[in-house]
């Protein structure tokens, strides 16, 4: 009995150091980044701009893979709209049609017009890049020019700004 009183209190001490340890660290924790780097990539919008990673860089940037079918991009266009304007001078929208003709986005966005810069998927390699297989899609690039966060599907604004809180926006 006393040598298994002996054994508890040695591992009840044990453990009283190891949590010492982890609460007060003998050394200061060093920051791990562990995001990855955006995949390079080239992109013109229907408006001509040149986008690349380097041009993007020093500013945060949110994808949106959508396509003019899509119900839920659809539902989340408002959403959209209301992160484009209340970071207009901070964050840089672009939205990324998918597989779909100039025509047919054109006729989309004269009946319901975005103020995201707007790529097709002709005019980019981010869609091969990001293998979009729902939509939307959101990928949000750090002013560092590394992945931020990911999101599948549609959030609303909530959810677009609980991933902009990730690169200190809110």
């Amino acid at each position: 009995m006393k040598s298994t009183f002996v054994a508890l209190e040695t591992l009840i001490s044990r453990r009283r150091a190891l949590a010492a340890m982890v609460i007060a660290p003998a050394a200061p924790l060093l920051a791990i980044d562990g995001r990855d780097e955006a995949p390079k990539f080239h992109a013109k919008t229907m408006d001509g701009e040149l986008l690349t990673n380097a041009s993007l860089k020093g500013k945060p940037a949110l994808l949106q893979f959508w396509a003019t079918w899509c119900p839920y991009c659809k539902k989340d266009m408002s959403a959209v709209e209301t992160i484009v304007e209340d970071f207009k001078d901070r964050l840089v929208v672009i939205g990324i049609d998918v597989g779909e003709s100039k025509q047919k986005v054109k006729r989309f966005l004269a009946a319901s017009p975005r103020s995201c810069k707007i790529v097709l998927t002709e005019d980019t390699n981010l869609a091969a890049m990001y293998s979009p297989r729902a939509f939307p899609l959101y990928i949000l690039i750090d002013e560092g020019g590394k992945i931020a966060a990911t999101q599948r599907g549609a959030g609303g604004e909530g959810a677009l700004r609980n991933m902009l809180r990730r690169v200190g926006l809110s």
